[in-house]
Order: C-alpha cells, then structure tokens, then sequence
C-alpha cells in the first residue's frame, strides 16, 4: 500500500482537529456555533471513515461504524459535552419526555440514564449552551433516521415487485426459521449462562435476538451492485417479513411479562395491522400517486418528482410506523411501488432529465453516513470491561449468528445460502431498541444490557466484511442443490 501524500495527510489531520476544536466549548456569542460546525465534523468523520475503508477494501458503511465508535469513546474520554449527549442517544430523549410530563429534571435524568450518566448529562445542560446541545443532537438523530428512510426508499426503487414475488416464499422461509432459531437458541444460551434469571429475563433476551437491521445489509448490497441479485430478493423480502414476525414476538413476550399471561388478541391485532398497512401500500398507493401527480401536473418534471416521491415516501413510514412496524419496512414499499413511468405527463420516461434516484440520491448521500456514525457513537466501550458481561456476550453472540446463519440454508435453489444468512444477521439499532425496552420493563439489568449491546455490535461489525467475501469469493458460486 501507498503512503499518504503529505498534503492529503495534512487535510486529514486538520479535519480532526476541526470537530474537537468544535466540540470544546462554546467560542461564539451565538452557543450553537460551535455544535453546527461540531456536526459538520461528525459528517467529515463519516467521510474519513469510508475514505479509509474503501483504501483497505471493506465496505463503507463498516469504516463509518468503526469512525463512529473511535469518536464516541475517545470523546467520552475527552470530556467532550456533544459528544456526550450524542453518546446517551435514546435515553436523552426519553429524559426529555419526562420533563415534558411535569417530572422534574433532576429525577428524569436519573430515571433516563441512572447515577453516574444523569450527574454528568445535568452538570452539561446546566452549562454554557446546554440547551442548545440537547437540541442539536436531536436534530442529528432526526436527520440520521431520514438518511435511513431515503437509502430504503432508493434501494426499493430497484426492486422488482415481479422477482419479489417470485421469491416470496423463500423470503417467508428464511425470515420464519430467521426469527424462531434465534428465539430458541437465546433461550437456550440465557438459560444455560445466566441459570439465576427468571424466565422472564430469558424470553425477552431470545426475543432481542431474533430481531434484524436490513440497513447495513442494503447499503454492503448497494455498494456492491447486488441490489438485482436474487439473494438481495430473498433477503430484502425476508426482512420485510421478519420485521413483521419480530414485532408479533416482542409484543407476546412483553405481553407475558407484563400481565403474566399470553394475549391471543394481542397478537392478533399486530398482524391485521401489519397485514392492513401492507394491503393499502400496495393497493391504494398507486391510486395516491396518480391523483397526486395530476395536482401538480403544472409543475416542473424536477419539483413534481421531488415533491411527489418526498410526500408518498414520508406517508408510507408514517403509515408503517401507525401500524406498527419500523419506518423503514413504509420507506421500502414506497420505493418498491414508485417508479418514474408514473410521470408520463411530463413525456416520454427516457426523455426526462433526472430519474427519481438521481434527485433522491444527494439527500441520501449526506444524511446515511450520520445515521452510521451515531449509531457508533453510542457503543460504550467502557461497559464491556466486565468479564460476566463478555461471557454472557459471548454465548449470546454465538446464539445469534447461527440463529441467522440457519436461515440462508432453507432459502432453497439458485443462491448463495451463506449470503443469505450473512445478510439477516445484524441486529443494529433495531436490537438496541428491543433491549432498552427489555429495560424499560426492568427485565434487563446493566450488565445484561451491555451483553446485548456488544451482541449488537458483533453481528453489525461482522456483516459487512463477511458478505463482500462470500460475495467475491470464487467458492462462493449459488447453491444450485435443494
């Protein structure tokens, strides 16, 4: 490998100076200043860390994680304000809920975040700028959640709802043995490493386990044009699939735990919503578009797309999200029904200037690497420092990627089942979202907490590398055998 250029090293260097010259304090009259060139630098961060990745030949989205985790913790260590409110992400907001409710400050940042982390977010905002920094870093969360709406909106739009169909029922196997294996060996792993947990503690574990982030694995298959392969098909449909059946489960074991009983209804009521949402995207959205588009029809072809695809695209995650599911799984289907032939009042669809992906792309491209480096940023190394915490990580880690890895093998002919299985692995922020309401419901302690996080880690630092190889591989030819 090449040295860096002096000049190139030099740019690098002052870049990283930059954000914690941002980051130190407040150096303007104006206290959000510094924090909006703070974000800026997280922004570079993200660059730098996919600069770097791309230079070692992994994907993008693994060098934005790993910047994100370097930045995080090292600002942490610094004592860096943003970086620190950043770093308790959901919890912030959850404190900030609280406050909203009449609950006094002090005693929402110790229900939020607890002792230690509550003294340390309390002595932030009551400094200089404080306010402004919760502020902020909710605008960055806001903007990273947008960055992973618009990547599955555009990653639908390359998908054909023919081959989705054709490969229906091996998504449907593999999201089903890709939700029930992890379940099971959870159960097994939580019952075996901790026997003194009730079986409370071990359902609601097993359910974090079979849960999946399909960002990461659509943005690896993006990278590297398999977006039209039949295992990004099976793999997209699955997870469609899996968020449905990941959702039903959370609700059961949540269900148990809370009243001490199953609740058929309950169940029931998730998938007839799940079921309604999807029947109205796909039934009623084209009907949507076409009256929508006949509103604008005076507009240009560039505003007429951008604020149509914008306006259905949001719609659908709301719609998504009121019935249920992840906002993601509606940004999807949008992609997947919206495509530029619906335009045909502005000419001929090869006649047009800009498709919707070229004019989608630029938001996407700015506001996907803040969702991947936030999502680094809130990994606290400094929780796995416990040995109990690394053992019970290890069995749930183990538990996890079989669970996942299984799934690929009954996805049937014509495809890579390692791919496969590779791809439902990642838990992200959807299993970190399963565990904070595993603590929220007092299930999760700390140290179980953490387990899971660096669970979450593994399985989301993993996938990236583990699908480009299976990807390149000569071995890695389609398993044409039942």
């Amino acid at each position: 490998m090449k040295p860096l250029p002096e000049r190139r090293l030099a740019w690098i260097l002052l870049g990283l100076l930059l954000p914690f010259m941002a980051l130190a304090g407040p150096l303007h009259a104006d206290p959000i200043a510094p924090v909006l060139l703070g974000v800026t630098g997280i922004l570079f961060f993200a660059v730098l860390g996919r600069f770097l990745a791309r230079r070692f030949g992994q994907p993008s989205v693994l060098g934005e994680l790993l910047m994100g985790v370097t930045l995080g913790n090292v600002g942490h260590w610094l004592g860096l304000d943003f970086i620190e409110v950043l770093r308790q992400g959901p919890a912030i907001f959850e404190m900030v809920d609280l406050v909203l409710t009449g609950e006094p400050l002090d005693q929402s940042a110790i229900d939020a975040l607890g002792g230690n982390e509550a003294r340390r977010i309390l002595d932030i905002l009551h400094g200089p700028g404080g306010p402004a920094l919760i502020q902020v870093s909710h605008t960055v969360d806001i903007f990273s959640r947008y960055g992973v709406i618009f990547m599955l909106f555009l990653i639908g739009l390359e998908t054909s709802v023919q081959e989705m169909q054709r490969v229906g029922p091996a998504s449907l196997r593999v999201a089903v043995v890709g939700v029930v294996a992890p379940f099971v060996l959870g159960f097994g792993a939580a019952r075996l490493l901790m026997p003194e947990l009730s079986i409370n503690v071990d359902l609601f574990v097993a359910a974090t386990l079979g849960a999946t982030s399909i960002g990461i694995t659509a943005r690896v298959l993006q990278e590297m044009g398999k977006l039209q392969s039949p295992e990004a098909h099976v793999i997209l449909g699955a997870a469609v699939i899996d968020d449905i059946l990941g959702l039903v489960m959370l609700a059961v074991v949540s269900g148990i735990i809370v009243s001490g009983g199953f609740d058929p209804r309950h169940m029931l009521q998730i998938l007839l919503l799940a079921g309604l949402f999807l029947w109205v995207a796909f039934r009623l959205g084209p009907r949507f578009l076409h009256f929508t588009i006949h509103l604008v029809r005076n507009l240009d072809i560039i505003e007429a797309k951008m604020f149509v695809s914008f306006l259905f695209v949001m719609i659908l995650a709301w719609l998504a999200n009121l019935a249920g599911l992840s906002t993601i799984v509606g940004a999807f289907a949008a992609g997947v029904i919206l495509h530029d032939a619906y335009f045909h009042h502005w000419g001929a669809v090869d006649k047009h200037r800009y498709s919707i992906r070229d004019l989608i792309a630029p938001l996407e491209v700015i506001m996907v690497p803040l969702f991947f480096v936030l999502m680094g940023v809130q990994v606290k190394l400094e929780t796995m420092a416990d040995s109990h915490v690394l053992y019970m990580a290890a069995g749930l880690i183990a538990a996890a990627v079989l669970g996942k890895f299984v799934s690929g093998l009954v996805a049937g002919r014509g495809v890579r089942k390692a791919a496969i299985g590779i791809g439902m692995m990642p838990r992200g922020e959807v299993g970190l979202v399963f565990a904070s309401i595993g603590q929220s419901l007092e299930v999760i302690n700390d140290a179980l907490f953490s387990a899971v996080v660096l669970m979450v880690i593994v399985t989301t630092l993993l996938t990236p590398p583990l699908l480009k190889r299976v990807f390149s591989s000569p071995s890695g030819v389609r398993d044409t055998e039942a």
